[in-house]
């Protein structure tokens, strides 16, 4: 029997827009308008996780990285040394230290490791301090199940704290280095680590190193080899400016280079968020630095900017997650669009508040935790409602 000319006609036309279809996926990510707003999800506050006191009349102190490994364990990165100076008013701490003291006034509290892991119930059930700890400010679990620790350079260790390897960087201490001390393209770490992330399928680890406001760095995570990396809007390293004179404000030309404060994340399909800070703006690359897009995450926003950390939804990335230091919100973003939809939390210490909120990642069923530094000092985790 032969088919109808419609209907040959027909089978082409399918043919054809499962082709152009396919072709579109990862573009359309990036570029195209949504055709409907995807429906926005709410968080639920979960007072029960993690479960405390913590043992060992441990405090929790700033944090400054958070990520969530294959198991759904939560890894924590704090800085113990906002046990000994009170981060406000940088004089010695005199209010959390009294278990500490000889003799002990007080039952609590005592200085905690730096490197806190908990399960999903909230216990903890790894803890210990990275070789060094000056500038911590990352902490990443790659599939082997090894934590990976940003400082002035990033470590990696066994999931028990043994160090296995160390990428070059500069020998000068971090805060010594002057602009152009070194070229924008030296092929190592020169200031201090801020953000980063894996992609896996192609054994590259992303990271950013604040040396001139701001560069993405590419290594190779087995061999920790430099690739590549790029500044602002895909600039080679060596173009970028040794100073910048540049004070955001709402409906000011962006800079030509990074801002301040750069973190990133990666997504599934292999395409870079760099969230800058110091200019309310997150900007889009391919993986081999090729500017994409930027957008905007409350704008009106001064001093330290809103965004901050940042993390995707799960298990579909439909959503990026932005936390905000300032407004002490999580920003809700349409990855499609990079259109803000909503947030969640509000500016308080109670739960499901936020004091300067640094820190934002998910777990594989889609939950939300947070980390907060000055005197917010916690974890939080957030619950998806479906």
């Amino acid at each position: 029997m032969q088919k109808s000319n419609a209907a040959k006609t027909g089978m082409k036309a399918f043919a054809l827009v499962a082709i152009v279809g396919f072709v579109l996926v990862p573009v359309f990510s990036q570029t195209a308008k949504s055709p409907t707003v995807p429906k926005v999800p709410t968080f639920k506050y979960d007072g029960a996780w993690p479960k405390l006191p913590l043992p060992n009349a441990w405090t929790f102190e700033g944090i400054t990285g958070l990520t969530v490994d294959k198991d759904d364990i939560v890894w924590v990165l704090e800085r113990p040394g906002d046990f000994d100076n009170d981060p406000i008013f940088r004089r010695p701490e005199v209010t959390e230290n009294y278990a500490s003291l000889n003799p002990p006034t007080a039952m609590c509290c005592k200085k905690p490791r730096a490197v806190l892991a908990f399960d999903q119930v909230g216990n903890l059930v790894h803890s210990w301090d990275p070789e060094a700890q000056n500038g911590l400010h990352l902490i990443l679990s790659d599939k082997a199940g090894n934590i990976w620790i940003g400082t002035d350079t990033m470590r990696k260790y066994t999931k028990d704290g043994k160090l296995l390897a160390t990428i070059d960087r500069a020998p000068e201490p971090v805060g010594q280095i002057k602009p152009g001390q070194y070229p924008g393209d030296a092929p190592m770490v020169i200031g201090g680590i801020e953000g980063g992330e894996f992609f896996d399928s192609a054994r590259e680890l992303f990271i950013t190193d604040n040396y001139l406001r701001g560069r993405v760095l590419v290594f190779d995570m087995d061999t920790l080899k430099f690739k590549r990396g790029w500044g602002a809007y895909g600039k080679p390293l060596k173009d970028i400016a040794l100073t910048q004179n540049f004070k955001y404000s709402p409906g000011v030309a962006p800079p030509k280079d990074f801002a301040a404060h750069l973190t990133l994340s990666v997504s599934n399909d292999g395409f870079i968020y760099a969230a800058d800070r110091g200019a309310d703006r997150v900007q889009v690359f391919s993986k081999d630095g090729k500017f994409v897009r930027e957008f905007t995450v409350a704008p009106e926003t001064l001093d330290r900017g809103s965004t901050g950390g940042l993390t995707f939804s799960r298990p579909e990335q439909t959503f990026i997650y932005i936390s905000d230091i300032m407004n002490n919100v999580v920003w809700i973003v349409n990855r499609a669009e990079g259109k803000t939809l909503g947030h969640f939390g509000f500016f308080g210490h109670a739960g499901g508040g936020f004091h300067w909120l640094h820190m934002v990642a998910t777990d594989s069923k889609g939950n939300v935790y947070t980390g907060e530094v000055d005197t917010g000092k916690r974890v939080q985790r957030f619950l998806v409602q479906r």
